[in-house]
């Protein structure tokens, strides 16, 4: 199956009728944090197809729009600190946000990180029991602890990701937070069994549907 992800930065062919054109194959479209509601919408009613979103660090609390007020993108699902199964079987986690460095929403410490992480293992296991993998997909906005991050405090990794990512090894970990303005930025790596792809601007990803995997789900 085709994933859609996105992130930070508008692209002018996604919020246009060319994104039909171009990706009607996609089954999901995967939001990593700092867009417009509106993009979103947009994007989400031109491919009609299910939508998961976090928050990036500077997401506004609510949007403004014509003719109403929302907190959340209309079509859409919000990701963070949950984990669940689409319909397609994809399992699928994520947490919202950056590290704290000022008062902004959706900013949090290292500890705070680990105290969500560690309540989703819960459901992990569950996952583990039931279904034959813990997860499939986690998105967020932050990079993992020293992987695409930066030295300064807004743009560090989180601690608790990379612990994630080596426990549970989800095949893909998505994030955005780090803009991307060289060509040999490194975007993407591979810890273990996870991809680990920053997905700023956008990113077309491919993944094994559950059916189609090496693994069979338990009945």
């Amino acid at each position: 199956m085709k994933l859609l992800a996105v992130s930070d930065v508008e692209i002018s062919f996604l919020y246009s009728p060319m994104i039909r054109d171009r990706y009607q194959d996609v089954d999901l479209i995967l939001s990593c944090g700092d867009l417009p509601y509106f993009y979103i919408e947009y994007m989400v009613s031109m491919l009609n197809v299910p939508c998961y979103f976090v928050r990036g660090n500077h997401a506004s609390d609510r949007e403004f729009g014509v003719g109403s007020t929302r907190r959340f993108p209309w079509g859409a699902v919000d990701l963070h600190h949950r984990c669940v199964e689409d319909d397609t079987g994809l399992l699928l986690a994520g947490l919202e946000g950056s590290l704290r460095y000022n008062r902004g929403p959706y900013q949090y410490t290292q500890s705070e990180y680990w105290g969500m992480v560690f309540s989703l293992v819960p459901r992990f296991l569950y996952n583990k029991l039931t279904l034959g993998r813990y997860l499939d997909v986690f998105i967020a906005h932050a990079p993992p602890w020293q992987v695409h991050d930066a030295d300064d405090l807004p743009h560090s990794g989180i601690k608790a990701f990379r612990w994630l990512i080596k426990v549970f090894q989800p095949e893909y970990f998505l994030h955005g937070h780090i803009h991307v303005y060289r060509q040999d930025t490194v975007t993407r790596s591979v810890i273990g069994k996870t991809i680990v792809q920053n997905v700023y601007g956008y990113k077309v990803l491919g993944i094994p549907t559950p059916d189609t995997r090496s693994w069979q789900r338990r009945r």
